[in-house]
Order: C-alpha cells, then structure tokens, then sequence
C-alpha cells in the first residue's frame, strides 16, 4: 500500500455464518470487516468510536467501494490491511487490503467516513487528539 501515513493490520478467521450457500464469504460481510480494520486502526492510536461519542462526534461511513479479486471460504484466516490514505480533516479516508493465509490480496477497498459533531448534526473537525497522534 504505497504512500499510505499509518496502517494496522488485524488477522480473522471466516466465520460459518459469514458463508453463503455456495460456501464462500457473502459479500455484504466485507464491509463488516473493513469495520474491524478501522476500528482496531483507531483502538493502535489509542482512540475508540465509545470515546469520540462520549466527546461528541459520530463517524458514519459515507463512501464505501469493495473490489473482488478472489473468494475466501469458511474457516479460511485473512488478515485485513486498514491504511490511513490521507491525513483527516472533516473526513478520513482508509484504504484496505485483505490477505488470505498465503498473503494473496483477495479484496481491496476504500471508506471514507465524516466526523459529525451529534449535537448540531453538522460536519465537524477531526479531533485534535488523533491529529496529534499523527504527527509523530
């Protein structure tokens, strides 16, 4: 993932109830595991959703892109590749990359998510204690 500032990387195995009838993991899961990406992304710079709730912010996901390259089935381990593409402002946008067990890509995509001050239910600035955590 080149020219990415900060990346993560968590390691999962497929589920039985993420499979469909073919055997192979449903599509709509892959979103559920850039999910985890971010979310341990953001757990590495010691931030949280629960604490940027607590400080007032939401982050929901308002562009979400997967590319398929090849399917990975029940009991299969992967390990999701989340990267910071650019450094945040009203929005941060992550790449991904999912490895199988040989270290093949088999998905790749994109989210990007905006920070929204609850109260005003307005665009706001990304907090300035992940900005910091950044500029190391």
């Amino acid at each position: 993932m080149p020219n990415h500032l900060y990346y993560n990387q968590v390691e999962l195995r497929i589920r039985y109830g993420e499979t469909d009838q073919m055997g192979v993991v449903y599509h709509g899961n892959y979103a559920q595991y850039f999910e985890i990406g971010r979310t341990e992304w953001l757990r590495s710079l010691g931030a949280t959703y629960k604490q940027m709730e607590s400080d007032g912010i939401m982050l929901p996901v308002i562009s979400l892109s997967v590319n398929y390259k090849k399917s990975v089935r029940y009991d299969d381990l992967i390990k999701v590749k989340t990267s910071l593409k650019k450094m945040p402002t009203a929005s941060i946008e992550f790449d991904y990359e999912i490895l199988d067990a040989s270290g093949e890509i088999v998905t790749t995509g994109n989210t990007i998510l905006a920070f929204i001050d609850i109260n005003k239910k307005r665009p706001t600035r990304c907090p300035k204690y992940i900005l910091d955590k950044l500029q190391i």
